[in-house]
């Protein structure tokens, strides 16, 4: 399962997806994929960063989606005043 985290002001939206699925053309598997790829590029072209998170190992920032991802977070801007 992935996971994608879209942090805001109420905390995190969460969209997930089964890619073991989506790889043997499950058609709500792929949807899920494709909303959350969607998703992932709408909230890069506002700005956010993205980072793969993996259990043990170092965060790792992705410029693109990684559907293969086990967890995807997206911080958006901080704008300071």
């Amino acid at each position: 399962m992935g996971m994608l985290r879209v942090m805001s002001r109420r905390g995190d939206d969460r969209f997930t997806w089964n890619q073991e699925k989506a790889l043997v053309g499950d058609a709500e598997a792929i949807a899920a994929v494709r909303e959350a790829e969607r998703i992932f590029a709408q909230e890069r072209a506002k700005g956010a960063t993205a980072f793969r998170v993996q259990p043990g190992k170092p965060v790792e920032r992705l410029e693109k989606f990684d559907a293969t991802a086990e967890q995807i977070v997206l911080v958006p801007r901080v704008v300071g005043g």
